[in-house]
């Protein structure tokens, strides 16, 4: 007993959560058909514990559940069954499948565009325009990707914005866990919008035509076109959108343990240098008009005696100056210039009044260039045997030639800052130079013996902008297969993937690097268990007793039961699987009932895209492992979408059918 009360709470939970799903499995036992029906259910209720409460991760809850699956195969005597739940010889058939080979194929393909610097400038542009601010960011990218995914594999428009939302994150602030599950969400949305968006609707037609042939002349179904649902969809991804704006700070996790953002690490960086050198730098943007005082002057008059620090500058409609070769000390100011200034809030107010400057509140013509992801303050020690020494950062104009921008320097335990002529002392072994620095050039001062870079935790990537044009060709020549071709999705996919290989935007080792394989054993593993459900009978049997208990109800009473049903399967088994499964049986009870089949259909083709509520979705297990999430962040966020889902998309259906 004194054992028990020491038990934590959480633990009691689980073990209370797991003698109810354990009695639920027994009832259950004692009423279905037959004692496959049963195993299934059994598994399927240990899968849904696993992953509610999570006992392990849910990559490893999946793998245990496929083993099991596998291990009915010589257990099956003692459990009564004529054979395993799922043939041996296809347990494994999940790792060759067509959505996880295309998955990985689009990250691949994702990782490739991201080396070239293309996602880069993409994010660059949705914050230009959307700013850093998470209401405004989470729209522009949402629908963005929820068009995409209208034309293409929802994963693989996810897959594909994974990247950038990576970029956005670090540049705003904003932790990436607020960001990629809006983007996900609507990615899966965005798969109502037109017939080709998601797998369930491209299959409909066929499963339609099919029923026709035991359907009377006088009852027969007409396909859908093309654009047929996109009133529906359009409404799926708008009110999407809507409520991650209006309650997205409410169901979404704030911040997650497995963030490591470029922005955490800038933050982190700057707390160090204030506790270790003792001063506090903002840093800021500025606007010199045209009649300032300061048009007329060089960068060398002012930074001195205003103990300011300038690392960037743009004039007019010239490229930003940042980094090796672009700002030298006798750079002279024009109007209509901004200035990337680093230096004490103080400094920086009294530099903004006398020179009649206009400071923004946040980086704008900056923002990409000085991003935490890009640039930031390092350590650097002066060694004995550097040729740096007895010559001063003046005399070897260090700032244009080596990148960086010296604003302290410790010597002796006293650290000497802008202002107290730090730029005119020669240089001695030991000197520790507090450098604001592009990371690509503090990466190349690794390989230059005049220098010891302290600062190893910092952003820094090998870009192949050169490779751009052979990047999306590849792209293209993927995305045309998948479009105008009955190639099968992964073949097409891997032909955009194994080019940017062999191109050499990506080398083979980068290449395994960009595969979330968390995400690949996660859906793999999950595959035979829908195998089980479908083939055993299950799903069918689930399906016939829920309609039977309806009996004589309202036609939109049997619609709404047939979507529940579709969301139910749809996280269970693939939603391929689950139209199949679907399709046949509410055109006959819509038959029966005597309203339209073919809306009936269209109701499990759309239905079966409501899926959020566990990462099973090939969507939301690619963003789970990035944004840190855990199958409890999904079922808060995920519960309320799949209840808006089936509202909006009822509606539309009746309103527009």
């Amino acid at each position: 007993m004194a054992e028990l009360e020491t038990t934590p709470n959480p633990v009691k939970k689980k073990i209370i959560a797991g003698v109810i799903f354990t009695i639920i499995a027994a009832f259950l036992a004692s009423s279905v058909p037959t004692i496959e029906v049963a195993w299934v259910t059994a598994v399927l209720l240990l899968t849904i514990y696993l992953f509610a409460f999570e006992i392990v991760d849910v990559d490893v809850a999946a793998i245990c559940i496929m083993v099991l699956l596998g291990l009915t195969s010589l257990f099956y005597p003692l459990m009564g069954l004529e054979e395993g739940l799922v043939d041996s010889s296809q347990i494994f058939n999940g790792f060759a499948s067509n959505a996880v080979m295309s998955i990985i194929a689009v990250m691949i393909i994702g990782a490739g565009l991201d080396k070239t610097g293309l996602m880069s400038k993409v994010a660059t542009f949705i914050l230009k325009v959307g700013g850093t601010t998470e209401s405004r960011i989470i729209p522009i990218i949402s629908s963005t990707v929820g068009i995409i995914s209208s034309f293409m594999q929802n994963v693989g428009a996810a897959a594909l914005f994974l990247p950038v939302v990576s970029r956005i994150s670090a540049r705003s602030g904003v932790p990436m866990s607020r960001l990629l599950m809006p983007m996900g969400f609507c990615a899966i949305l965005g798969g109502t919008v037109t017939m080709v968006g998601s797998s369930p609707l491209i299959l409909l037609n066929d499963l339609i035509l099919t029923s026709n042939q035991a359907l009377p002349a006088d009852q027969q179904m007409e396909t859908w076109s093309l654009f047929s649902v996109t009133p529906i969809g359009l409404a799926l991804v708008a009110s999407g959108i809507l409520y991650f704006i209006v309650a997205g700070r409410f169901v979404l996790p704030v911040a997650t343990k497995k963030e490591d953002t470029a922005a955490t690490v800038g933050s982190n960086a700057m707390e160090y240098f204030t506790t270790t050198y003792g001063f506090k730098y903002d840093l800021c943007e500025v606007f010199v008009p045209e009649d300032s005082p300061l048009v007329g002057k060089t960068l060398d008059e002012i930074e001195h005696s205003h103990r300011i620090r300038i690392i960037a500058v743009k004039q007019n409609k010239e490229a930003a100056r940042i980094g090796p070769g672009s700002i030298a000390r006798d750079t002279g100011i024009s109007g209509n210039t901004v200035l990337g200034i680093l230096a004490s809030p103080k400094n920086i107010d009294k530099l903004v009044d006398e020179f009649k400057l206009k400071r923004r509140t946040e980086l704008v013509t900056f923002a990409d260039d000085l991003s935490p992801s890009k640039a930031g303050i390092g350590e650097i020690v002066i060694p004995p045997g550097s040729s740096l020494i007895g010559k001063s950062a003046r005399d070897v104009w260090m700032r244009k030639v080596y990148g960086i921008a010296l604003i302290a320097l410790h010597r002796n335990g006293e650290t000497l800052r802008e202002g107290d002529g730090i730029r005119d002392m020669p240089f001695q072994a030991g000197d520790t130079l507090i450098v604001q620095t592009p990371w690509d050039a503090l990466a190349r001062l690794e390989k230059d013996k005049n220098f010891v870079v302290v600062t190893t935790e910092y952003p820094h990537e090998e870009l192949r902008p050169h490779k751009l044009g052979w990047a999306s060709l590849f792209f293209a020549i993927a995305l045309s297969m998948v479009l105008f071709t009955d190639l099968r999705l992964s073949i097409a996919l891997l032909t955009g993937a194994i080019g940017m290989v062999i191109s050499g935007v990506l080398n083979i080792d980068e290449a395994y690097e960009a595969v979330s394989w968390k995400t690949v054993f996660l859906l793999a593993s999950l595959i035979p268990l829908g195998l089980a459900v479908e083939t055993s009978g299950t799903a069918a049997w689930i399906a016939e007793q829920t309609l039977s208990v309806l009996g004589d109800l309202p036609i939109w009473v049997l619609q709404a039961a047939i979507a529940l049903l579709a969301t139910f399967f749809t996280l269970v088994m693939s939603n391929v699987g689950a139209t199949v499964l679907l399709v046949p049986l509410a055109v006959n009870i819509a038959i029966g009932a005597g309203a339209n089949p073919a809306v009936f259909a269209l109701t499990v083709a759309i239905a079966t895209s409501n899926s959020f509520l566990i990462p099973t979705h090939q969507v939301n297990a690619l963003i789970m492992g990035p944004g840190g999430y855990r199958v409890i962040d999904f079922m808060r966020a995920g519960g309320i979408m799949t209840v808006l889902f089936l509202i909006v998309s009822l509606s539309m259906l009746n309103l527009i059918f």
